[in-house]
C-alpha cells in the first residue's frame, strides 16, 4: 500500500493518504544510524520547569556556548554576543486559539483542539479567512459524550458604529453631514455550531458552521477559543498568556504551539541588533502538536516525525543565496545564518535539501509538487541518474536521491530551489518538511541557534546533540545546578554551530 509522506492537503488525489496533523507520515530510506533514545535521556526536576513566563520577556537567563559554555547573561544583552552583521532569520507564524469548549445541555464539556485544516481549505490563511463554513482535523476530549448532531455555542461580537450605522458600513458623507457624530456599539450574536464529519485514527474531521457571512473563522476562535498551552501546564490560559505565548513579531496565523525561541524577543533586543549591524528576516512554520511528542520508540530512527507547513518568499531565499555566495568567495568573513528556534532551523536546512532533490531528480522540474520526507538529508547511496519515479509524487524509496558527501554547495541548492520556484511564477513557496536532525548531521546554512532548554527524549534534544554532541549533558546539567528555567516559558542558550 501507498502512503502519501506529506500533509493531508499537499497528498495528490488516488493516493492513499493520511488525515493526520503530522504524526503517521512514512518516511523514506532511513539511515543506518545505532541512536538509542535513552542516551538523550536526563533527570529534569520539576522544580526546573518554567509554568509561567518571567517578569519580563528580555529578563530571562541567556547561555552561550561556542565548543564550550563562554557566557552566562540575559536576552537583554544577546546583540554583545551575536557576530557582528549576522543575518538572523525568526518564525513569525502566529499561535491561534485552537481550543474551543462546547457545553452541552447537561452542563458537560465537549473540547474542540483544532489541529490542521482539511485539504479543502488549505493553505491555513484560507481556511483562516473562510466564512459561514470550514473543515479542521481536530482532537476531541469527551468525545464518548458527544452524541448529538451538532454541538453549539453563542456569542456576542461590539461593532463600534457611528449614528447608528456600522463601521463597516458605507454610509456616504450625506449621512453624516450637518449632523453630531455619535459612537455607538452594535451587539451581534452569532451562532457556532460543530458537526462531526469522519473519525481519522483517533483524531475527527470537524465541520463548523456560524451563522453571518461577514464574520471570519479567525474572529471565531478569537472569541469562543482559548490559546493552547503545553501540555505539562496544566492550568487554564489566562490573559497573560495571550500575550506571553506569543512573539512580538507573530503575524501568519497557524501555530497550536508557540516558536518559544522568539518569546524573549522585544523591540528593545530588535534595536540593539541593529545597532550591531546584523540583519533580520522571517519564515513562517506552523508550529503542530507533534512538536511535544516524546520519541517513544527505543531507537531513534524508528521514530515518525511529524511534518510541518512552512512558507518562505523568492526574497528571503534571494537573500540566503546572496550569503551563500558570499561564503565561497570568502569563507572566512562571511555573513553568519542565526536561526532563531528549532523551527527555523529546519526551515533554512530544509531549504538546501529540496534544492538537492531537484538537482538529483530532473523529472521533478516540471512539478509543483515538493517536499522534504523524515530521512531524506541522510540518503546512503546518492545518484543524479535515479529518476524512476519523478510522476506523480516524490514520496517513495527511489527518488530521495538526496546527496550527503557535500557534492552539492548551498549556492547550488538554494539557486535551483529559486529557479524552479520562477518556473512556476511563485513568489512564495508553501509546503512541508519532515526533516529529523540527529547527531550526525551536518549543518548546511545555519551558524548559530537560539533555543529553549528542551525536554528529555525529545527531537528538540536531538537537534542540541547534533550541534554539541555528548557536550549537551553538561550545559544542561549546568543549567539545572545554575536554576535555569526550562521548557516553553523558561531560559534560553545561544548555540554556534561549528563546521
Amino acid at each position: 500500500m501507498q502512503t502519501c509522506g506529506k500533509p493531508y492537503f499537499l497528498c495528490e488525489k488516488g493516493v492513499n493518504s493520511s488525515e493526520n496533523q503530522g504524526n503517521m507520515y512514512l518516511w523514506a530510506m532511513k539511515p543506518s544510524i545505532k541512536l538509542p533514545i535513552e542516551d538523550f535521556d536526563y533527570h529534569l526536576p520539576d522544580q526546573s520547569i518554567a509554568y509561567t513566563p518571567a517578569s519580563n520577556r528580555s529578563d530571562s537567563k541567556l547561555l552561550v556556548w561556542n565548543k564550550e559554555i563562554i557566557a552566562e547573561s540575559t536576552y537583554n544583552h544577546i546583540a554583545s554576543f551575536m557576530p557582528e552583521k549576522a543575518a538572523l532569520y525568526f518564525n513569525n507564524s502566529k499561535v491561534i486559539a485552537a481550543r474551543i469548549h462546547f457545553q452541552k445541555a447537561n452542563n458537560s464539556t465537549i473540547e474542540i483542539f483544532c489541529l490542521e485544516p482539511s485539504n479543502n481549505y488549505q493553505p491555513i490563511s484560507v481556511a483562516m479567512q473562510a466564512s459561514q463554513k470550514v473543515e479542521w482535523i481536530c482532537l476531541v476530549g469527551g468525545a464518548k459524550k458527544w452524541k448529538e448532531d451538532y454541538l453549539e455555542k453563542e456569542f456576542e461580537i461590539i461593532q463600534p458604529s457611528i449614528n447608528g450605522e456600522n463601521l463597516g458600513e458605507d454610509i456616504g458623507e450625506d449621512k453624516v453631514e450637518n449632523k453630531p457624530i455619535k459612537n455607538t456599539n452594535n451587539s451581534i450574536t452569532i451562532k457556532v455550531k460543530a458537526k462531526k464529519i469522519k473519525s481519522i485514527d483517533g483524531k475527527f474531521l470537524i465541520e463548523f458552521s456560524w451563522d453571518n457571512e461577514t464574520i471570519s473563522f479567525s474572529e471565531i476562535i478569537e472569541h469562543i477559543g482559548s490559546i493552547p498551552l503545553p501540555p505539562y501546564i496544566q492550568r487554564a490560559t489566562t490573559e497573560e498568556d495571550k500575550d506571553r505565548y506569543q512573539t512580538t513579531y507573530a503575524k501568519q496565523e497557524g501555530s497550536v504551539a508557540a516558536p518559544t525561541a522568539g518569546l524573549h524577543f522585544n523591540a528593545a533586543i530588535f534595536e540593539s541588533l541593529t545597532e550591531k549591524k546584523c540583519s533580520t528576516d522571517f519564515i513562517s512554520l506552523h508550529v503542530g502538536a507533534g512538536t511535544f511528542m516524546p520519541v517513544k520508540t527505543a531507537a531513534i530512527t524508528d521514530h515518525e516525525m511529524h511534518a510541518e507547513v512552512f512558507e518562505i518568499t523568492t526574497a528571503t531565499l534571494t537573500h540566503l543565496i546572496e550569503i551563500a555566495k558570499q561564503k565561497e568567495l570568502n569563507p572566512i568573513n562571511y555573513t553568519p545564518v542565526i536561526a532563531v528556534g528549532t523551527t527555523t532551523l529546519r526551515t533554512i536546512e530544509s531549504l538546501y535539501w529540496l534544492g538537492v532533490k531537484l538537482i538529483n531528480n530532473k523529472g521533478l522540474q516540471e512539478h509543483k509538487d515538493l517536499y522534504l520526507m523524515q530521512w531524506d538529508a541522510y540518503a546512503s547511496n546518492p545518484s543524479s541518474e535515479n529518476e524512476s519515479n519523478s510522476g506523480s509524487s516524490n514520496n517513495t524509496n527511489d527518488d530521495t536521491t538526496i546527496d550527503n558527501n557535500n557534492s552539492i554547495t548551498v549556492k547550488e541548492a538554494l539557486s535551483k530551489l529559486l529557479s524552479w520556484m520562477q518556473s512556476h511564477q511563485m513568489t512564495q513557496l508553501i509546503t512541508s518538511t519532515q526533516l529529523m536532525i540527529v547527531p550526525g548531521y551536518t549543518f548546511k546554512i545555519a551558524n548559530g541557534l537560539v533555543t529553549n532548554f528542551h525536554q528529555p527524549k525529545s527531537t528538540l534534544l536531538l537537534i542540541i546533540a547534533a550541534i554539541t554532541g555528548d557536550k549537551w549533558k553538561g550545559i544542561y546539567q549546568h543549567a539545572i545546578d545554575k536554576q535555569y528555567r526550562f521548557l516553553s516559558y523558561g531560559d534560553g542558550c545561544f548555540f554556534t554551530i561549528n563546521a
